[in-house]
């Protein structure tokens, strides 16, 4: 079984990426990469990642959100979490990520905000 399982829906212009699992090293994070650089050579911009069944993330797997976070902004994008978990909302604290990504944690909020 794979650790991360990552299904796709759209709401409107916004990708919206519904996330199960762990966000790790190798696979997890592998496998939010490979989806994100598709999105983008797809021309989605707008992502979403739905973060509320992620029930753990680690060093790699936070460097994989920058480097999405960096790929998408470089390509002219947003992409925002929503949902997040205590203890994903914890480690960003920690790390100060949660002062450089959107957060919502409600999804007609965050679909809202991609104006």
């Amino acid at each position: 079984m794979a650790e991360l399982n990552i299904s796709e829906r759209q709401a409107g212009d916004v990708t919206i990426l519904d996330m199960d699992g762990k966000v790790t090293i190798g696979e997890g994070s592998i496998a939010l990469r490979t989806t994100i650089r598709r999105l983008l050579s797809e021309g989605k911009k707008k992502i979403l990642l739905n973060l509320g069944s992620v029930g753990y993330i680690d060093s790699s797997g936070i460097g994989e959100l920058v480097s999405s976070f960096t790929a998408v902004n470089k390509e002219g994008g947003t992409l925002k979490l929503l949902n997040l978990t205590q203890k994903i909302q914890d480690l960003l604290a920690i790390t100060k990520l949660l002062t450089v990504f959107d957060v919502f944690d409600s999804e007609s909020d965050a679909l809202s905000s991609f104006e």
